[in-house]
């Protein structure tokens, strides 16, 4: 049987896959709000599908927008250490009737994605080109 309101569902979820903190649900909760104002997707109905490849993009800005070089540091400690757990995420999420999915939408969406060094901290690293030398 599944849980009749949000919070029911998230205690749920945390007995059921303990790999996530959570917060790690609330962000990608929130992620999702975000990367549908971003794409400016309608608040409901079909129109507001996002796909995978979208969802993790909306996540990799949301996080840097959030918790700037501290994103990466921020996401390993709720158990995220890669776009697949993002998709363990929103899949335990579908499961529990929080979110819906297409019948094309797979967890192998979440596969590869990117790397959460080049994401998360290439963004803050110096310009290894700078041509300013200290003494």
């Amino acid at each position: 049987m599944k849980p009749t309101n949000p919070e029911e569902a998230l205690r749920q979820m945390l007995l059921d896959d303990p790999r996530y903190s959570e917060e790690a649900y609330r962000f990608v909760q929130e992620g999702l709000s975000f990367t549908a104002r971003k794409l400016e997707r309608p608040a409901e109905g079909p129109g507001r599908h996002i796909s995978g490849a979208e969802l993790l993009d909306g996540l990799r800005e949301y996080a840097l927008q959030e918790y700037g070089p501290m994103a990466k540091r921020v996401l390993n400690h709720w158990g995220v250490h890669s776009c697949i757990d993002f998709g363990h995420i929103v899949f335990n999420m579908v499961e529990a009737g929080m979110l819906g999915k297409t019948e094309e939408d797979s967890l192998r969406d979440f596969e590869g994605g990117y790397d959460f060094d080049e994401a998360f901290r290439r963004p803050y690293a110096p310009d290894s080109r700078s041509t300013t030398r200290y003494p």
